[in-house]
């Protein structure tokens, strides 16, 4: 592994509000001017529809009980920046106690899912995937679900998507996320390993 994907050197570029990408072989690194927040307060939406549907427990939400498997599920599609160097050190990390998946499975296997970096109270989203219906919208709700129970203070997802906007998300500029970032970094929080009872 290269060191810039070293765990340690991953964790001061997360508290610095620097993320990476794979492109071609190439270990590119980001700080986004606008940066894509979930709100973890009352202004984070599940759609009508989607809380019925997740009312019936489609899926059995767990927690790290196969990250590597989840970060594959996420480069499983036409083009991705999920290559073999960025799982091997998400795995690294996840070995670490810093990196984390939260999955949705059913009797068919697993079917969806995220995972992300937890970091004091702030949670750095890194990708999700599907492979049936609303499983990574289940992961996502499950998520925040997850983090509110475990008083977290920030939910990073990089960018915005039309995806999670229905959601809720929203952007900020550098410099506020930079202070909200400071603020949950001095945080307590700790990402659990079981369920909150109140997960959908």
């Amino acid at each position: 592994m290269i060191r810039e994907l070293q765990p340690d050197s991953l964790v001061r570029a997360y508290a610095n509000g620097i993320f990476p990408m794979a492109d071609r072989g190439r270990i590119l690194w980001f700080s986004p001017e606008m940066r894509g927040l979930i709100p973890l307060d009352d202004r984070f939406h599940i759609p009508r529809r989607l809380r019925s549907t997740l009312r019936k427990r489609p899926f059995d939400i767990r927690i790290d009980t196969d990250f590597e498997a989840t970060v594959r599920g996420c480069a499983e599609r036409e083009s991705t920046w999920i290559d073999d160097q960025i799982v091997r050190a998400y795995t690294a990390l996840h070995h670490h106690g810093v990196a984390h998946s939260i999955e949705c499975w059913d009797s068919d296997g697993l079917q969806g899912g995220l995972y992300g970096v937890a970091l004091g109270g702030a949670f750095f989203g890194e990708s999700m995937f599907s492979r049936k219906t609303n499983a990574s919208k289940a992961a996502l709700a499950a998520t925040v679900a997850i983090l509110r129970r475990s008083r977290f203070l920030l939910f990073d997802t990089q960018w915005i998507t039309s995806h999670l906007r229905q959601f809720g998300a929203f952007e900020l500029p550098r410099d506020d996320y930079h202070v909200l970032l400071h603020e949950a970094l001095q945080s307590d929080a700790r990402f659990p390993t079981s369920l909150p009872a109140d997960c959908p």
